[in-house]
């Protein structure tokens, strides 16, 4: 008898069972594949929040000798408005990194087997047993060669990706489900220079990206609208990588036609859902439970902080201190408040939309602020929640750093005399540059008009 069984071995997986092998538990890991192998389709940035979490398990240092740099800025450039700045700190953590995903994968399993979890690999689950009930109480799955496996657990655990086979045999169902809202390219690049920084682009519907990863290698690639994607042979998707990043940064365009990649170009899409993520003696972690679009390359960070989540909500419920049915309630309430702005806010940013004259303007108005700055490409890295940043009070203040004159345009000289120039003692028009605000930043400016603080300020 276990006390936990975790289906799935990778990132989310591997974290959650070794937490719980190291608070003392019997942990069952079970995965299909055989490790060390296969190759995940990932982009491999951990944001800040995730290395946090590597940092507290002593797991950082292993992944820093990985071959990856600190990444320390990101930025965003659409035509000739250009933003670049630091990431804010979590908890003193303010570098992301970017590892080879094999090799995180390999760290983290081997911490987990070293808490004390047992891995069996190569092992299907068929089907999850219950009580009376109804209530999971361990699962039935197969060897490679056909072996019969029965095991018991108090807890099962799936975190076996976003198709998950637990979520299905429990009929977990998804809600706020979006369908694949872009489509990805992108490989390994040599011979760029690596200075830290995280490159993404917005332009003619097109998200282009590059940051440096492991072993000197440098990740380029592009997202397109669903209806612009063609799968082409490489050197196809060589011109349109490279045409994207032509458009607005010419001189990194001229690198990549100067150096070479050096792999297959990989293709990624995934939908947007949330699962209901518990019931009884069940649990979902990771894609299982929640999934977004990579535009964001958020991923992995948020295995990592769903692992935590979880093995902090139910330790006291497995160690007698609290009924295990609240605690996976409870683990569910704290899920979707971490995850539902950016979640929102992926999903916006995955229409790959172009922004109008009066985005650019704030963005051009953060370039100039550096706590703007930085809480915008905070907002991308899952530290900065989009509620607040797109509060009154900051947007507000953003006005601070649009000059004056005529070049910001009629409606931002307008709204920016309703939040700085009109008398304070007339909240309502405070509340119609909120209006006004809102309706000229595209669907994120709801965060604005959703705000408790809006036309408060």
């Amino acid at each position: 008898m276990y006390d936990v069984i975790v289906v799935g071995a990778r990132i989310s997986g591997a974290s959650t069972a070794m937490l719980l092998a190291r608070a003392g538990y019997r942990v069952l890991l079970l995965d299909r594949a055989r490790f060390p192998g296969g190759k995940g389709a990932a982009t491999n940035l951990v944001h800040p929040p995730g290395i946090l979490r590597l940092k507290r398990w002593g797991l950082l240092d292993e992944v820093a000798a990985t071959g990856c740099p600190p990444i320390h800025s990101y930025g965003l450039q659409s035509g000739p408005v250009q933003l670049m700045a630091k990431l804010p700190a979590v908890e003193g953590v303010a570098e992301a990194y970017s590892p080879e995903r094999a090799k995180l994968d390999e760290i983290l399993l081997e911490a987990a087997v070293k808490a004390g979890a047992e891995l069996r690999e190569q092992v299907a689950l068929r089907e999850l047993l219950t009580d009376a009930q109804g209530t999971v109480i361990g699962v039935r799955a197969e060897t490679e060669d056909r072996t019969p496996l029965v095991e018991h657990a108090r807890l099962v655990v799936g975190a076996d990706g976003s198709n998950s086979t637990v979520a299905r045999l429990v009929g977990a169902q998804k809600y706020d489900s979006h369908p694949v809202l872009n489509k990805s390219h992108w490989s390994y690049w040599a011979d760029l220079p690596h200075d830290g920084k995280v490159r993404t682009y917005r332009h003619r519907h097109r998200h282009a990206f590059t940051w440096p990863t492991h072993d000197g290698l440098t990740i380029v690639g592009v997202a397109l609208p669903v209806a612009d994607f063609k799968a082409s042979p490489d050197q196809e998707r060589d011109a349109t990588v490279i045409a994207a990043f032509e458009d607005v940064d010419p001189e990194f365009a001229a690198r990549l036609r100067a150096t070479r990649r050096v792999d297959t170009w990989m293709t990624g899409a995934v939908p947007n859902f949330l699962r209901h993520c518990h019931g009884p003696g069940w649990a979902l972690v990771g894609d299982a439970g929640y999934t977004r679009d990579p535009i964001t390359a958020a991923g992995i960070t948020d295995s990592l902080r769903g692992a935590e989540l979880l093995v902090a909500a139910v330790e006291p419920a497995l160690s007698g201190d609290r009924d295990l049915a609240a605690a996976l309630a409870d683990y569910a309430r704290r899920r979707d408040a971490l995850v539902g702005g950016h979640f929102r806010y992926t999903r916006d940013h995955a229409e790959i939309g172009d922004y109008n004259r009066e985005e650019l303007e704030f963005i051009r108005a953060m370039a100039r602020s550096p706590h703007h700055g930085s809480g915008m490409v905070g907002m991308f890295a899952t530290i900065v929640p989009p509620a607040e940043f797109y509060s009154p009070a900051n947007i507000h203040a953003l006005f601070d750093h649009i000059p004056p004159g005529s070049e910001p345009g009629w409606k931002i000289r307008m709204v920016r005399w309703l939040v700085r120039g009109a008398p304070r003692h007339l909240p309502p028009a405070t509340r119609l540059a909120d209006r006004l605000i809102a309706a000229n930043l595209g669907s994120m400016g709801t965060f604005l008009l959703d705000s408790p603080a809006a036309g408060a300020v």
